[in-house]
């Protein structure tokens, strides 16, 4: 597999489709960075981490309205991929629907919200859209 977070997102995507509540991936420290993001902003309800080396998972608890049973992640958007890497510096960090999304960062501070990266005034790589 040549583009590991783009399996994960796909993985949250089609989970959510199926209404699944769990989905396992497989981990990385870089997806576990993005999970903690993605608990931190209220996309999902949780998360736990199991097993180490090559068996680790990750296991995510999607988030739903109670009501209209709607995912709480509308859209993920994969920006920088292998083939083409984004990088943006701190004054051209996007603004995902005008403030109400997210973008996921990684920086020299971490794997961080571009919220998060105007606050620590750096740029960085922009992994992925979230809303």
């Amino acid at each position: 597999m040549t583009d590991s977070i783009a399996d994960y997102l796909t993985r949250i995507r089609n989970a959510q489709k199926a209404q699944h509540k769990v989905v396992e991936v497989p981990s990385s420290k870089i997806k576990q960075e993005m999970t903690k993001v993605l608990f931190d902003k209220g996309y999902i309800l949780s998360y736990k981490f199991e097993g180490e080396g090559k068996d680790s998972v990750i296991k995510i608890a999607l988030k739903y309205h109670p009501v209209s049973k709607a995912p709480a992640i509308r859209k993920l958007e994969r920006i920088s991929k292998p083939g083409l890497r984004k990088y943006v510096p701190v004054e051209e960090l996007p603004r995902v629907l005008n403030g109400l999304g997210i973008a996921i960062l990684s920086t020299n501070k971490g794997v961080i919200s571009d919220k998060e990266a105007r606050a620590l005034n750096v740029g960085g790589e922009v992994l992925c859209y979230v809303y």
